[in-house]
Order: C-alpha cells, then structure tokens, then sequence
C-alpha cells in the first residue's frame, strides 16, 4: 500500500514504500544507488518539500547541486517544482515563491529556501563556501548525479555542515542520488565498500516504482533480453565493470556552444518512438566533436517533434544526417524547412563510425544528458560461450550514439561534398 500524507489543503500525496527508510533516514550521509526510472528523484524532492513546508523543521535550509550548474534548470529545480505541484495544486503559489534567475525557491509559510549551484571550477567551489540564507542555516545539501561530483566537491561541502542547530528536529546531512557507475569509482569505495555508523546507503530498482509507466516497463523488458550486461547495471542498478566501453575520449564540459567558435556544425537524428528519438546538434573543432544541444524522447510524433525543434532552437541552415530507412520521416522534416538527408549505409559503415569516433574527443554538453549516460554505457557484444568481447556494438539503448554516428557522415566518407559553414546574422 502506499503511504497517505495528508496536507491542510486536503491533497493526499502518495510516497513510494520502498523509499520509507529513506525518508526516516537521519544519517549524516544519505547514499542512493539505484536504476534508471527507481523513483529516487522524485521521492527525494517530494519529500523535501514536505519537510520544508513542515513547521516542525523550522530553520531548515536545502542546497542542490549539480555539477553543472545549468544542468539543475530541467533536473532538480524542475523536479523540486513539480513536487510542489503535486502537493498543494493550484494553492502551491501561495504556499511556494518561485525565482528561476538564480534558480531559488522559498516556502512562504517556514522562511525556509532551496538554493541552487554548480561545483565546476574553483570559482563556483568558492561561492558554494560563502552561500548564506535569509532564515535558519544550510542543515540539508542533495547531490543529484552524485557521479559526477569529485570527492574534493564533497569535502568543501562537508564543512558547510557544522555548529549548533536552530531547531532540536533539524539534522545535518547530504543526500547523494545516482545511477550506476563504473566499480572503480570513488564513491563505492567510500560509501559502500567502508560504511559507519553515520552512513545510509540504499539501493532501487525501475521494479520498486509504484509509478512506473508501461512504455518504460515494455523498454527495460527489452533490454532485460537483448543486453543483459547492460540491463544488470540500468536495470538492477548494480556496479557497472570498465571492460567493453566503446568510447573512451569522451568529456563532460561545460564549453562555449556560440557558433562562431567551431569550424562547421551538422544536425543529426536517429528516428524513433517506441526507443528513444534522438536529435542532436554537433560542433566540429581541430577534427574533435561537441555535442551541443539533443532532444531525446520516447513516443513522439514526427510533427511533435518538429515542434519541439522549432522551440528549441535547432538551425535550420545545417545539414541534418538522418537513419535512411525512413525515407517518410525525412521528407517531412525537408518539408519543415530543415535540410534533411539520410546516410548512406554499406557493410561495415557502423564499425567505421566507430573507428572514426574512437580517434576523437567527444565533448558532451551538460544540457545533453542522454547523450552523456549513453556515451557512459556503450560498450561492445560479449559472447555469451567465451565471455570475451566481440567487435559488434550493443544495439540498445543506443539511439544517441546512432546520432552521433550519422553526424560524421560528409567528413567519414569523403565522396560527400563538405557543406560550408555559415552564420546568419
């Protein structure tokens, strides 16, 4: 069953059973492993707000930070918003202010407000140290994608927490949330493989959702059958290992995305609806890649997506490289003004890509996250008799490195006529 929290507007919120220990938790150190689609995102924010807007927490103070800082508008702060909506409807205004810049929200009831940052560099380190709150203090700090955090950003943070509390109800802690990571990484070996009495740690499954929708069910199902390597790791959140990765040059950065700055840029797709639809913008610098802006989405239209391009910006000046099986997609997208075109596929092209694609240095943007976690997960076959690798890549959840694939098109196959590089003004 689920649990019922009444709220004094009379809105029933439902809580996932499976996060309670979570949500009683009082540990200094809050660690959530867990599967793409668990719930911990949203359990996390929903019950936030809920303590947040709860007198008994008086003085509290919560600071969410992604790397990135930018990265917090479509993740946390999105999710943060969306709980408030879930709890107080169409009172929530009343009940919350919202500020988007800065990203900062305020319960009118407590005095109690959530902060939102970035740990990037040594500057935004620094603003972290001196961040300061109107009421109460900094008692609660959530790293969401706690992966791509250093354990140096966790030590500055650490230290923000300390000296005497305004309320006897308030404990300090920080909250980590993330999908599987590689073994190898520092947070396993500090929060799982050594574990005190001031450590939580806490695992979850897309199995332990209540709210899980069908489609992604149906995805995780595929997965569970065509790559169950990868589905060990996305699907049961366990660690993931290091052998296999197909690309190994790949970053995270935060780069400059003006035009003017690379040598030429392409669009690029690979069709979709029941997988993912993947749409992605593509810098050219020196002969390395920058993926500068994606649409990634799951059981959308041609039209809605269009759309969705159109809102987001996408030039319709560049060349779009599109999957040439669905020749009916691509003439509507040309007949959306964007200069689509399909690659041209011959034995052996996919592990010619990804030759060309292992000899350089792919810079994700943070405002692509799905293009980062597929970058991260991609790996070859293993032979199911032998346990070794094979040269074929997995082909699932791999619908952005698709796009990345067909985006190298008129520089991989030199019989294409380069398109020139220009900027309207």
């Amino acid at each position: 069953m689920m649990t019922p929290i009444p709220q004094t507007n009379n809105r029933i919120v439902r809580l996932n059973p499976a996060f309670r220990s979570v949500n009683q938790c009082r540990q200094r150190y809050r660690i959530l492993k867990g599967s793409a689609g668990s719930g911990k995102s949203v359990d996390l924010a929903t019950d936030y707000i809920l303590k947040l807007s709860d007198s008994r927490y008086a003085g509290a103070n919560l600071l969410v930070l992604r790397k990135f800082d930018a990265s917090n508008r479509d993740s946390t702060y999105a999710e943060l918003v969306g709980a408030i909506n879930r709890i107080y409807g169409d009172a929530a205004e009343y009940v919350w202010q919202y500020s988007t810049n800065p990203m900062r929200l305020k319960c009118r009831t407590t005095g109690s407000e959530i902060i939102f940052r970035g740990m990037k560099d040594d500057r935004q380190r620094e603003k972290v140290k001196s961040i300061t709150f109107t009421r109460g203090k900094l008692v609660w700090i959530w790293l969401e994608e706690a992966f791509e955090f250093e354990a140096s950003d966790v030590e500055i943070l650490d230290d923000r927490l300390r000296g005497e509390l305004p309320n006897q109800n308030l404990y300090y802690q920080i909250t980590m949330s993330f999908n599987p990571v590689n073994a190898d990484h520092w947070i396993k070996a500090r929060y799982f493989d050594y574990q005190d009495a001031d450590t939580f740690v806490h695992h979850s499954t897309y199995l332990d959702n209540k709210f899980c929708d069908e489609a992604f069910l149906r995805r995780m199902e595929r997965r569970k059958l065509l790559d169950p390597e990868g589905y060990r790791v996305y699907g049961l959140g366990e660690w993931g290992e290091t052998g296999g990765m197909i690309l190994t040059r790949w970053k995270l950065l935060d780069f400059d995305r003006d035009p003017s700055r690379f040598d030429r840029m392409v669009n690029s797709q690979d069709f979709g609806y029941n997988h993912a639809n993947a749409l992605g913008e593509i810098g050219f610098k020196d002969g390395d890649l920058y993926v500068c802006r994606e649409i990634y989405c799951f059981e959308k239209s041609t039209d809605e997506i269009i759309r969705m391009a159109n809102a987001a910006g996408f030039r319709k000046d560049l060349k779009m490289w599109c999957d040439s099986a669905e020749p009916d997609r691509i003439k509507m997208w040309r007949d959306a003004g964007y200069r689509a075109e399909g690659v041209k596929k011959e034995p052996g092209c996919v592990r010619a890509q990804i030759d060309y694609l292992k000899q350089r240095t792919i810079y994700v943007h943070p405002s692509c996250p799905n293009t980062a976690k597929e970058a991260g997960a991609w790996k070859w076959k293993k032979d199911r008799v032998s346990g070794k690798y094979t040269d074929e890549p997995v082909e699932i959840f791999d619908d952005a490195m698709a796009m990345l694939r067909y985006s190298i098109e008129d520089v991989r196959n030199p019989g294409i006529p380069l398109t020139p590089f220009t900027i309207d003004f």
